[in-house]
């Protein structure tokens, strides 16, 4: 396994977080499989759009399954990486959106929140039947890590025989630690990113729902934590923010995984406080924890180039990582 070493030019976590979103990725191999729309209902009055690719022999092959973090969606530009990487190496993909994102805000009458891992066992369920997939693993980045872990913690040993393995780039497995990181000195231009995207969605809902919605409340939101108060814990029936933090977070879930489990996350994470991962919980056979000292929030830029394929330009190590650990435990199972 490749030991990641940081971009000489990356070494602070907060331009290794916010740098390579705007770097420029390989173009994408003309020979992919192109993307089919799938919508697929996850609940009473709330569907997902997903993305689609299916190679040609996809019945034979693994499939990986990305779910994006907060404010994101499956264009993502992690998305796209690391969805171009599993298909480089044949495997199929799906990229899922959450509630409401990708342009989907009329399909749901409801908010996302960073507990619906009903959502993603729905999607599985769906597409292992209807596209007749074999072994299906999950890579979510960031509240798509938290969302991952915690469908497999509640399924347990039933997650065997849908789950071939979870992938989690930046986890937010503790919501609450996560929420107050946002609200801490420099860390607040994240939060800022945050609530701009979500409260024009606030916005753009009550024109669907004008009796779900009320925008006169955005008046009184200031930070992260007072949206979740708010509307993400009320819509989600959580309540108050608070508890919406203690249940939907992954960490007490983890122990209770039953299916092979990559996390990756930096100690000088600037969202996500590595003193989550430190917990005993995380102890388990099933889970498989990679911890550099650097890589800042879902960065990982190496510093040289990965030779992977034909594509040595790709210098995005986790991605690499989540690829190389679903073909080795696929191999392991065949």
């Amino acid at each position: 396994m490749t030991e990641f070493k940081p971009h000489p030019l990356l070494t602070n976590p907060h331009l290794m977080t916010m740098v390579p979103t705007f770097m420029p990725r390989p173009r994408e191999p003309k020979d992919q499989p192109r993307a089919d729309k799938c919508v697929i209902e996850v609940a009473s009055g709330s569907s997902v759009l997903t993305y689609v690719h299916l190679q040609p022999n996809h019945k034979s092959r693994p499939t990986l399954m990305i779910i994006h973090g907060l404010e994101g969606s499956s264009e993502s530009s992690q998305v796209l990486g690391l969805g171009r990487k599993a298909m480089g190496k044949q495997m199929n993909v799906v990229r899922m959106n959450m509630r409401n994102c990708g342009g989907t805000l009329h399909l749901s009458n409801t908010l996302y929140n960073g507990g619906l891992s009903a959502d993603v066992i729905s999607v599985a369920r769906h597409i292992q039947k209807a596209f007749e997939l074999k072994d299906i693993y999950v890579a979510g980045f960031s509240l798509g890590g938290n969302i991952a872990l915690k469908a497999a913690g509640e399924l347990g040993e039933d997650a065997i025989g849908l789950f071939a393995g979870i992938c989690a780039i930046s986890p937010s497995i503790d919501l609450h630690a996560s929420v107050e990181s946002l609200a801490r000195g420099i860390n607040k231009i994240y939060e800022i990113h945050f609530l701009r995207g979500l409260t024009s969605k606030i916005r753009q809902k009550s024109v669907l729902f004008p009796e779900r919605f009320d925008v006169e409340k955005l008046r009184l939101v200031k930070t992260i934590k007072d949206f979740d108060d708010i509307f993400t814990a009320p819509d989600g029936g959580y309540g108050d923010a608070d508890n919406y933090y203690a249940q939907a977070s992954a960490i007490n879930l983890i122990p209770n995984i039953r299916v092979p489990t990559l996390i990756i996350s930096s100690k000088d994470d600037p969202i996500v406080p590595f003193e989550s991962f430190l917990s005993d919980k995380l102890k388990t056979p099933f889970v498989t924890l990679l911890a550099p000292d650097w890589g800042g929030h879902s960065g990982f830029v190496h510093a040289r180039s990965e030779a992977t394929g034909r594509d040595v330009s790709d210098k995005f190590w986790a991605e690499h990582r989540v690829v190389a650990f679903c073909l080795c435990k696929n191999s392991e199972g065949a």
